[in-house]
């Protein structure tokens, strides 16, 4: 404790800087807390398929997963984040998700959207953790994961079971009049109004 407060006393403002720093420090914890409840932050800690279409640009994916053979008993994290450990699942679901925000953010994402490498990765590991009977003692393809696979020049699951569960048709383009639970809009009523009347004009 007392190197805690060695460190504290190294760095606190002093003199004419106190009263500004409490004021900018008190903004910034203010902007985040904001930030968390507006963005609904909290919400990617749970399994909810939901939370996926915050983002409009999911749209597509959850409508196409909605009607997939998978919709009945697996959700999008069970195939989308790690299942070796908790740890693990939520320290990738943050690195994902802070990649997704900054390109969602900047308005980097392709029209049809594909996994990088680490999600490829984690998502045919996936694949064999849940179809193990199959993968291992049927047609044995499951002894491999995705590095050994593609090292090998082997195929990927989704390179022949390409329609499962998203199916071909997932782009904005290609599904645009798809029916999803938007969440509700943060937007005041009376800002709402204004845009609308702005628009018209």
């Amino acid at each position: 404790m007392g190197k805690l407060t060695q460190i504290w006393n190294e760095v606190k403002p002093r003199g004419g800087w106190r009263y500004p720093a409490i004021i900018i420090s008190g903004a910034f914890v203010g902007l985040f807390i904001y930030t968390f409840f507006a963005s609904r932050a909290y919400s990617y800690l749970s399994d909810n398929p939901r939370t996926c279409v915050n983002c409009h640009v999911m749209s597509p994916y959850y409508a196409t997963w909605t009607h997939s053979s998978h919709a009945r008993n697996v959700t999008c994290n069970d195939c989308h984040v790690p299942h070796n450990n908790v740890v693990n699942k939520y320290l990738f679901k943050a690195k994902d998700g802070l990649r997704h925000s900054a390109v969602f953010t900047l308005r980097g994402e392709k029209t049809a959207l594909q996994t990088i490498e680490a999600s490829s990765e984690v998502i045919m590991e996936n694949c064999i953790r849940c179809h193990t009977q199959l993968n291992q003692e049927f047609v044995t393809t499951g002894r491999m994961g995705y590095r050994e696979t593609r090292a090998n020049g082997g195929n990927a699951c989704w390179d022949c079971h390409r329609d499962v569960p998203h199916t071909r048709s997932r782009s904005e383009v290609s599904t645009p009049h798809s029916h999803v639970p938007m969440p509700d809009t943060r937007v005041p009523d009376w800002l709402s109004t204004a845009i609308t009347n702005h628009q018209v004009k």
